[in-house]
């Protein structure tokens, strides 16, 4: 069967089935299982596929680095820290709308799933006075996280971009940290100017701002450790959850122990992160991405349209910048080492794709814990993307 067809049917089956409320993951695990009846109906592949879902480090990293980022989000809640410095930065940008939008662009920096779901209770807090649907806080903690894919030298794609490109970040970064200004205008047009924030200012001048630092210190010291130190997103959030544990009840802020170990094991999202990568891991077994480059390499279209569409269901596919970097950059490098303009392209629309996925682990974490439709919330983010695309199709043509 036409590769195409196979996809369209496996992608057709995983929105009926999430129409029908069925959780993320066993509709990806179905869906998953569809493309291998239809292509490599050898039970050696699911068993392999399998076997090294749960023996890739990737794995336990992805899973315990959201455990502790939810102990951490209970120990800042808890300890009444988080409200706190919500309330500060209202005061600090004289409303809502600038707190909504830039703390998960922040937070954002550090490319770790967990970040998500440490931004999330950050813009819920923010927006308990606002009249806003589970849909549209999760849509916006979703897509302001994600405003740095294309200016973050630490996100894992632009790494092993700049690596097979064989050019600098400063490189990429002159090409593409537009892109990242343009995202968070469209956003904050689509998201957050249209919200009404006619609601009773606080007259407290009492707020104590160094909550803002406390807060935001676990993202300044994960990142020093992650890039400093070159740790593990899991024990790097292992060690600033533990030494922020001690350091509230140090500033008389007592957490309850017992309440942050056993209240951050969420089992639902936990399944769903490993269906969703044991899915992935058979497009990989069964070869289904490389067959998708040669059908449209052996295509007749332009080059720069055969890689932006291939970037962009790579990104659908993997909802990982590393899925589509990984698979796409070679070939760009094949077609012209230091060419930025098919890079850029690469980077842009893979982007795309992995942020209108159910496969995106973020977007998970983001619906999972506002309680909302994966749908509802894709909905913006893809006017978004419209808006994005556009814009970055026009320049580009005209410019390069």
């Amino acid at each position: 069967m036409n590769i195409f067809v196979v996809l369209i049917l496996a992608l057709t089956l995983i929105v009926i089935l999430l129409r029908f409320k069925m959780p993320i993951g066993p509709a990806m695990l179905i869906s998953g299982i569809l493309i291998w009846i239809l292509r490599t109906p050898e039970p050696a592949y699911l068993w392999q596929a399998f076997t090294e879902t749960l023996q890739l480090k990737r794995t336990y990293d992805i899973i315990f680095a959201l455990y502790f980022v939810m102990c951490l989000e209970i120990e800042l809640r808890t300890s009444g820290t988080l409200s706190s410095m919500v309330n500060a930065l209202e005061k600090i940008f004289s409303g809502v709308k600038f707190t909504l939008a830039i703390m998960p662009a922040f937070l954002g920096l550090l490319p770790s799933l967990g970040g998500a779901r440490f931004s999330a209770p950050i813009v819920e807090e923010a927006a308990k006075n606002l009249n806003l649907a589970p849909y549209h806080k999760a849509a916006i903690n979703f897509w302001f996280r994600h405003i740095f894919e294309f200016s973050n030298p630490i996100i894992p794609g632009m790494i092993i971009a700049c690596n097979i490109i064989g050019v600098p970040f400063s490189v990429f970064l002159k090409n593409l940290a537009w892109l990242t200004v343009i995202a968070f205008a469209v956003g904050y047009f689509i998201l957050i100017a249209p919200i009404k924030t006619d609601v009773q200012k606080t007259t407290d001048t009492d707020k104590n701002y160094s909550d803002i630092l406390l807060c935001i210190s676990p993202v300044l010291f994960n990142f020093l450790l992650v890039v400093g130190f070159h740790l593990d997103a899991s024990l790097s959030m292992l060690l600033v959850t533990i030494g922020m544990f001690f350091l509230l009840w140090g500033l008389g802020r007592k957490v309850n122990a017992k309440e942050v170990i056993f209240d951050a094991i969420d089992l639902k999202m936990f399944v769903n992160v490993l269906t969703i990568l044991y899915f992935v891991q058979i497009l990989t077994v069964t070869k289904i991405l490389p067959e998708i480059v040669s059908a449209f390499q052996s295509s007749l279209l332009p080059v720069p349209v055969i890689i932006a569409c291939i970037s962009f269901i790579i990104g659908v596919l993997t909802g990982l910048s590393q899925g589509h970097v990984a698979i796409v950059m070679p070939i760009v490098a094949a077609m012209g080492t230091n060419d930025m303009t098919l890079a850029s392209i690469a980077m842009a629309f893979g982007v795309a794709g992995q942020m209108l996925t159910p496969t995106h682990m973020c977007l998970i974490v983001t619906t999972d814990y506002f309680k909302t439709d994966i749908f509802n919330t894709l909905r913006p983010c893809f006017f978004c993307e419209v808006i994005l695309l556009s814009i970055f199709s026009i320049v580009t043509y005209l410019i390069y």
